[in-house]
Order: structure tokens, then sequence, then C-alpha cells
């Protein structure tokens, strides 16, 4: 068995970092098509509402590791050469994207329908209505739930490594395999991602504990 020194947690850490980086660009892109997706599933126009309903169901009705596999592959099968770091990109936006997309749906319809008539009689138009009125209150209510997804999509790039991407699990095992010590390297993996992972669980039953009470 082989020691981890400096080298071998240096490389652990930079798995890590495309963990984090990872997380948030798909988090920071499915939030934006998120929004615009929970738009559509509350729309007026039946069209865009059955898009989205669909759109919603492939992703949260297929595993991620298939989404990544369809991304990766499907593209080259286009012609396009993508590298990894691209491709699980792309699918961790497109998986965030709806779910993200249906638990603000859920936000925006839980606003008391109140607001949204009184912005109607000030004659406030859909955009003002939306982006003033119904938004900001949605995203506070949804908070304790977007909190936990981010979690699970922390999470989720673990299986990114399927398709080649160095991030923080896959960095763990390669270091276990050079040093044959998998419970201790992946202890401190585990360690990792429980430092990353619980804080944000806290804050999320933190706010939900929060909201409940002052629901009363």
């Amino acid at each position: 068995m082989g020691p981890i020194g400096e080298n071998e947690l240096f490389f652990i850490l930079q798995g890590l970092k495309w963990t984090v980086l990872l997380a948030v660009i798909g988090f920071i892109g499915g939030g934006v098509f998120g929004i615009l997706i929970a738009l559509a599933r509350t729309s007026k126009h039946q069209f865009a509402r059955l898009a989205s309903s669909g759109y919603i169901a492939l992703f949260q009705g297929t595993p991620l590791l298939m989404q990544l596999f369809v991304v990766y592959y499907g593209v080259a099968l286009l012609g396009i050469d993508v590298n990894a770091w691209v491709a699980v990109a792309i699918a961790f936006t497109l998986h965030a994207s709806a779910f993200l997309g249906e638990i603000w749906r859920g936000s925006i319809e839980a606003v008391p329908k109140g607001q949204t008539e009184a912005a109607n009689a000030l004659g406030l138009h859909y955009v003002s209505r939306m982006k003033d009125v119904v938004l900001p209150q949605a995203l506070k209510i949804s908070m304790p739930a977007t909190i936990g997804f981010l979690v699970q999509l922390i999470k989720g790039t673990s299986l990114a490594a399927i398709v080649g991407f160095i991030e923080l699990t896959r960095a763990g095992q390669i270091i276990s395999n050079q040093t044959y010590r998998p419970l201790l390297v992946f202890g401190i993996v585990g360690i990792i991602y429980f430092m990353i992972c619980w804080p944000l669980s806290h804050v999320g039953s933190g706010l939900e504990k929060r909201m409940a009470k002052a629901a009363r």
C-alpha cells in the first residue's frame, strides 16, 4: 500500500474544484432555463404548458446517468466533437432546469391569488407582474426545496465520471487505485462531500422551519 501524501491530496482537491464548478454551472444554467420552464408551466397557453410538462417528465422520468450518456454520445453521433467537460455541463444544466422548473412552478402557484389580482388591478402587464410581484415571493417560498435540490446536484456530479470527467469521486478512485487504500481515500472524499452538503442541508431545513413558523 502506498502513502497518501501532498500530491495525492492535491489531486483530490483538484477533483473537488471541478465538482464545485460543475455544480455551480449546472445550477446557474438550470436556474436560467428553469425560470423559463416554470413560466411556461404556469402560462395561459396550452402548447407552452404541454411542451414544458413533457420536458419536465422526460428529465424527471429518466436517470441522470442515462442523460449523461445521451448527451455525450448523442452529440458525437451528430458529428459534433465535444469534450467531457462540455457534455456534462450541458447534461447537468438540462437536468437541473427540469427539476428547478417544477419546483418553481409549484412556488409560483403557491403565491396567493390576491397578489396577482392586485397587480392586475394596478394595470401591471405580465412581465412587471411576474418580475415585481409574483417571482420574488415564489423564489422565497421555494428556497428550502431549491437548496435541497442543490445538495442533490452536488452529489450527482459523481456520475460525471462515467464519461471520463475527473471530479471528486473519480479523483478519489484514481488515487485509491494507485495507493491501494480505498477505505482511507474514500473516507476523505466522503468527509469533503459532507462538509459541503451538510451546511447547505442545515440552511435549507432552517429556512423551512422559519417559514413554517411564519405561516402559523
